[in-house]
């Protein structure tokens, strides 16, 4: 590490931070061959550094290097070995909570409070639940027949690749770390080019908890360059990717085209609210609230769409609109702010574009819609009402804090409609009937159903979706099926009795 990599920033709070800029391979910080890339502060929209990419030379240097210290060194390391460094990794973010915070904060433009509260302390129980797998990971012993002995065993992959979103820098990072670390693979990890500061930060305790060389190495860069170079690359096993269902798609015919390696794809939602007649209303308008405006609506498994039955629908609505009134909207810095800014000038835009569309295609715009203050890409909660499954902004995803609503006569129509999308991610129930949450949550085509409440993660519960929302699973034990290989051993026994 060199001071020619560390910048000092000045945040909008009027402190600074220092912020690594090259990329982090073999566990050194190095200068990269692409552009330059500008990361913006979306508060401000005013530039808080330019950092390094990679090339196609230097996905290559970090694929190598975790290659070479995969085969000699990192699969030598004893399973207990392995959950030690997670855990000092774990122990090294506690120290630092508060740095990686801010730079979620000032990159992304979520509140501080927020990054701290839920995405580092969420991401640090992360590693530590992994930690605790490590020397878990145990294969079968098959009874076949007298003379032989068959088991199992559980192998890692190898150098696992990685593409990052920017929506939970974070937490995203945490998400395939842990468990491809916690199982055996070293990893080459693309952050994202708009958010990549907490991610280099990271590689800082990577090298001081006492990893290896060559077992984490991160790159960034833009998708179509760096990442389709490290998605496309004969030395890597597996690729696990959140994002676009768009990206999603190249990623599988890198795969294909390449060598054919394992994949994990965590993409896009509309994730369908289902709000019944005999729900308990102010909770139904508490958790959905959240469930769409939680981090600026920028959620794949946000609950963009929300089917309320027509005999509760102008109460729920009240009750909706009260809770939305309640957020607070301003600096990611001051301490009581629940939303900032979109991450980008470009989302900004498509959000309001969508306000747009939403009014021409007939819906009814029930609460915001505008651009919030005068600078930075703010956008007011926004909740468009009489809603149907023929209108875009019913059927695509926004990717920010714009709700639409529709109303349902029976559960059946409502689950018809909560299954009428190409996505499958995520969706939720409010009912006071034990039979209808088990018949909704049974037929929902989506891979978590939550009942009565929205968004509630825990480490040891898995996540992914159905359809074109992706396969694959994050988090639990689940996750650890995703960075393993099953090899069968028969042993044939020699002597005789």
């Amino acid at each position: 590490m060199t001071q020619a990599d560390i910048q000092t920033i000045r945040l909008t709070n009027g402190k600074t931070a220092n912020v690594h800029t090259q990329l982090f391979i073999n566990n050194e910080f190095v200068p990269g061959n692409g552009p330059l890339i500008e990361t913006i502060n979306p508060a401000n929209e005013e530039v808080i550094c330019k950092v390094h990419s990679a090339d196609e030379q230097d996905v290559n240097l970090a694929v190598e290097s975790a290659y070479k210290c995969y085969y000699e060194t990192w699969r030598k390391v004893a399973p207990a070995e392995r959950g030690r460094l997670l855990n000092r990794l774990a122990d090294l973010m506690e120290r630092d909570k508060d740095e990686i915070a801010i730079l979620d904060a000032v990159d992304n433009g979520k509140a501080f409070a927020v990054a701290r509260d839920v995405d580092v302390t969420e991401s640090i129980g992360c590693y530590r639940y992994f930690a605790g797998w490590a020397d878990k990971i145990h294969g079968k012993t098959i009874d076949t027949t007298f003379d032989k002995l068959c088991y199992t065993r559980h192998e890692a992959l190898g150098v696992v690749g990685a593409v990052i979103p920017w929506n939970y820098p974070t937490m995203m990072a945490a998400w395939k770390f842990a468990p491809a670390l916690a199982t055996g693979n070293t990893i080459v990890m693309k952050s994202s080019e708009v958010t990549p500061l907490s991610t280099l930060k990271f590689g800082e305790l990577v090298k001081e908890a006492g990893f290896p060389a060559g077992v984490v190495n991160i790159i960034t860069g833009y998708g179509h360059t760096t990442g389709s170079y490290l998605s496309s690359h004969p030395k890597i096993s597996k690729m696990a990717f959140t994002g676009s269902t768009f990206t999603g798609r190249k990623i599988m015919e890198s795969s294909a085209s390449s060598n054919l390696k394992k994949l994990q794809l965590e993409l896009g939602g509309k994730s369908a609210q289902i709000v019944c007649a005999d729900a308990d209303l102010a909770n139904a308008a508490f958790w959905a609230c959240g469930g769409i405006f939680n981090n600026h609506g920028q959620s794949c498994n946000a609950g963009s769409r929300i089917f309320v039955h027509e005999s509760v629908h102008d109460k729920f609505l009240e009750l909706f609109i009260a809770e939305t009134k309640k957020i607070v909207i301003g600096d990611p810095f001051n301490e009581d702010t629940f939303q900032g800014p979109q991450i980008n000038k470009s989302q900004f835009d498509k959000i309001l574009n969508y306000v747009k569309i939403g009014k021409e295609e007939g819906a009814v715009l029930a609460y915001g819609g505008k651009r919030w203050g005068n600078k930075g890409y703010y956008v007011e909660p926004t909740i468009f009402t009489h809603c149907n499954n023929s209108h875009r902004i019913m059927r695509e995803e926004i990717f920010g804090p714009f709700v639409s609503i529709g109303t349902f006569k029976t559960i059946e129509e409502a689950i018809d409609l909560a299954n009428d999308s190409d996505y499958g991610l995520a969706g939720g129930v409010y009912t006071s009937d034990l039979d209808t949450s088990i018949k909704v949550t049974n037929e929902m085509q989506a891979g978590t159903v939550w009942v009565n409440c929205y968004d509630i993660f825990d480490q040891s519960t898995p996540f992914g979706g159905y359809k074109q929302s992706g396969f694959g699973k994050e988090l639990g034990k689940y996750a650890l099926h995703e960075y393993t290989q099953v090899k069968v051993v028969k042993i044939q026994r020699l002597s005789k009795i």
